[in-house]
């Protein structure tokens, strides 16, 4: 099958083109397989490009870990880019996933634009397993020297919660983020964890341990959340530049209450993987 090796802005994907296959039944040891940067095609995420009734292609997303989930911002740009350069308008694609429709189109400059949708912003559609303001939500996490509190909490398609900290690079993000996503008496769902410097009302730098992948270079829900949460918190102007490990996105929290990110792709390489068996067999 064929695949395509992408990335934006440093958040890698393999992405599988099944639309002549019809759905892919991936186990989570093929997702794993496929993702492990030893031994398979190396990823944070793999993307199974499938037929769509409601939209121009279905997206599928599996975590390097295995686990399927709903969104995946990145991916979303990349999968525009690849339905763009087939001869797909520029002015705009339709991609479905598990948490709906996305729209994606090409952005001056040779980036790739989504509108990611509104942002869920209650503490049931977090989810968070019990009621609490989402704008700082009780929560402390003790790691030593370090200690981190009430972060904003929001769902762009997958959970998140972002930390406001003084000095990113200084903060054992790994760490911090395993001893938050080990909360599942908090976060039923499991939840991406942001970590986030206010820079200016136009700029921040964040960093991201995402469900299923750990640490990554980008995480573009994770962008739109993190903006989201500080205009919230009154730290930020809705449009911010959000500097990432793999680069900068631009994300905008418009006035229609919609969230659009914006941001380099990258095509790395193309190839074939074995045979992958459908749904159906």
């Amino acid at each position: 099958m064929k695949y395509f090796k992408m990335n934006g802005c440093g958040n890698d994907f393999v992405v599988l083109d099944a639309r002549a296959a019809g759905a892919l039944q991936l186990s989570p040891e093929q997702a794993q397989a496929i993702a492990d940067r030893a031994s398979g095609a190396g990823c944070d995420q793999v993307i199974a490009l499938e037929r769509s009734i409601r939209g121009d292609v279905f997206m599928r997303i599996w975590n390097a870990d295995g686990g399927e989930v709903s969104a995946c911002g990145n991916a979303a740009r990349c999968v525009g880019w690849i339905l763009m350069e087939e001869g797909a308008s520029k002015s705009g694609v339709k991609i479905e996933t598990r948490a709906g429709l996305l729209h994606a189109s090409a952005a001056p400059g040779g980036g790739i634009a989504v509108d990611m949708g509104s942002p869920l912003l209650k503490w049931e559609e977090v989810p968070i397993s019990r009621p609490m303001d989402t704008t700082a939500i009780d929560l402390t996490i003790d790691a030593g020297l370090v200690t981190i509190a009430k972060p904003a909490a929001c769902n762009m398609g997958n959970p998140h919660v972002t930390f406001f900290v003084e000095a990113v690079e200084s903060l054992p993000a790994r760490l911090l983020g395993k001893r938050v996503q080990a909360n599942e008496a908090l976060f039923p769902e499991g939840v991406n964890v942001g970590f986030a410097e206010i820079k200016g009302p136009d700029r921040m730098r964040l960093r991201v341990y995402e469900r299923g992948a750990g640490l990554t270079k980008a995480c573009g829900t994770g962008a739109c959340a993190a903006v989201v949460n500080a205009c919230r918190r009154g730290l930020v102007d809705r449009s911010v530049a959000v500097e990432v490990d793999g680069g900068e996105l631009l994300i905008e929290w418009g006035a229609d209450d919609r969230v659009r990110m914006t941001g380099p792709v990258a095509l790395e390489r193309m190839g074939d993987l074995p045979k992958i068996p459908r749904r159906d067999e």
